[in-house]
């Protein structure tokens, strides 16, 4: 029953997330302290749980009139060699985190942080991503 729900559960959550976030940023006039990321923190969070909890929702949905997708989808979830894969594919972008992190926090110490810093950060996020769907597509070749 859990299951069923969790997706409306993340998605709710996500929407109140979100919108504390707002309401924070906007109406506390001069924040300081914890208060001055707190609301990006929740607006992230939301963003994420929001976008988990709507997949999540629309996933199950397409999934359940299509019992053969079903099954098709659970035996490549499980298949060894695409675990082998995506596990190797994660530790590559993982390397490759710990360098680009560790220029980044050179980085920020070099520079006055300012909003520019988050935008680095979000960037280099995105970076490490890319490069696990990279590796991922290229052992996928490969193997």
């Amino acid at each position: 029953m859990f299951k069923k729900n969790s997706g409306y559960l993340s998605l709710g959550l996500g929407i109140i997330l979100l919108a504390v976030g707002l309401v924070l940023l906007k109406t506390l006039s001069n924040p300081q302290g914890i208060l001055l990321g707190l609301p990006y923190v929740c607006i992230g969070f939301g963003c994420g749980a929001f976008g988990h909890g709507l997949g999540e929702i629309i996933n199950r949905r397409v999934l359940k009139n299509e019992p053969q997708l079903q099954k098709q989808l659970d035996i490549e979830k499980n298949d060894e060699r695409n675990i082998a894969i995506s596990n190797y594919a994660k530790a590559r972008a993982f390397d490759s985190m710990l360098y680009i992190f560790g220029a980044l926090m050179v980085a920020f110490a070099l520079m006055n942080v300012d909003i520019w810093a988050v935008l680095l950060l979000a960037v280099a996020y995105l970076f490490i991503v890319g490069l696990f769907i990279f590796y991922l597509n290229k052992y996928h070749k490969e193997m």
